[in-house]
């Protein structure tokens, strides 16, 4: 992937939010999700990026394009340009080379417009086309997703959660991007629309040269789609490899429990199951040293006092963050 060249290149990425007062003359605590994250995404590839709900898998995406109101620092390079300090004016020139795909194919959708209004005024807004053109795109954009032209005057309401979020996808390629972060897309489906929907996202990217951030916590869906795989906790990445690397050989203890984790398919197979200790802690009282250390097996007294890198192993282009490997 590397000869590809880098697409997006991010570097110490920091994202938190205001939080509440904690007394009448106190200022408000930020609430620190995305944690100093630094990742590269090459052309053509689909990075995975997996975790337990609420380690900032979500919000990391929607900083790199600009959505909600957190605060973000760090450095973003999108084809070889920083965009991370730029105006949200200039920022509006990117919209059409970076796009998502949501999680919810119902709430992400505009009840009052049908399919043709909402593709239709994603055209308009980008100055792709209108009228005819508009019209011709609209029918080629279903055809690609596989939906039927006639739906063009349906509403949301009037389709199942697959065509939804076919109708998603069809909007996030309406105008021609990039590069697609794809927020959860199959894991409010069953699962044999799920397949249908990955192959769907494989062919476009075959089709199109589409590059991909794909946010999952399914496992074996990333380890199908991805090219390379990032493993994040409480808001870093603790390991990154590619993907037949990682699944085969985790070094991170925390990606070692996520893999554990993994069903065995063969009739009575046994696997060896790791159990971590506690829950996620929140973003409010994230641990010192090593973030994971009070729920890793493997801890040290080193662990509750040094912090550590992401560092590659053994010069290869495996990275993991554990004082182990240091």
């Amino acid at each position: 992937m590397k000869d590809q060249g880098r697409l997006l290149s991010v570097s110490d990425l920091r994202v938190h939010f205001p939080g509440r007062k904690t007394g009448f003359m106190s200022k408000p605590l930020p609430i620190q999700v995305v944690n100093g994250v630094t990742f590269d995404v090459y052309r053509g590839e689909t990075l995975g990026l997996v975790g337990e709900s609420g380690c900032g898998k979500t919000t990391l995406g929607r900083a790199l394009i600009r959505l909600g109101h957190s605060v973000v620092t760090g450095k973003i390079v999108f084809e070889g340009r920083e965009i991370s300090g730029i105006s949200n004016r200039e920022f509006r020139s990117l919209r059409k080379k970076m796009q998502m795909i949501f999680q919810d194919p119902f709430g992400s959708l505009n009840p009052r417009l049908t399919v043709g209004q909402m593709l239709g005024e994603v055209l308009l807004i980008h100055g792709i086309g209108r009228g005819e053109v508009a019209r011709k795109r609209i029918e080629e954009l279903l055809d690609v997703v596989g939906l039927n032209r006639e739906y063009v005057n349906r509403y949301p309401h009037e389709f199942s959660g697959g065509q939804r979020q076919r109708l998603g996808i069809a909007r996030a390629i309406a105008v021609n991007p990039e590069f697609i972060i794809c927020d959860e897309p199959v894991s409010a489906l069953d699962v044999s629309i799920q397949s249908q929907i990955i192959n769907l996202l494989k062919d476009l990217q075959r089709d199109l040269g589409l590059t991909y951030l794909f946010i999952a916590h399914d496992l074996s869906v990333v380890e199908y789609i991805s090219d390379r795989v990032a493993v994040m906790y409480l808001g870093k990445i603790v390991e990154i490899a590619d993907s037949t690397e990682l699944y085969a050989n985790p070094k991170h203890p925390y990606t070692r429990a996520l893999l554990s984790a993994i069903p065995n398919p063969e009739p009575g197979g046994k696997k060896e199951r790791i159990l971590l200790n506690g829950d996620l802690p929140g973003p409010l009282h994230i641990p010192s040293g090593c973030s994971f250390h009070p729920r890793c097996p493997v801890a040290t007294a080193e662990c509750r006092n040094r912090e550590p890198k992401l560092l590659n192993l053994n010069h290869t282009d495996h990275q993991a963050s554990c004082l182990l490997y240091e």
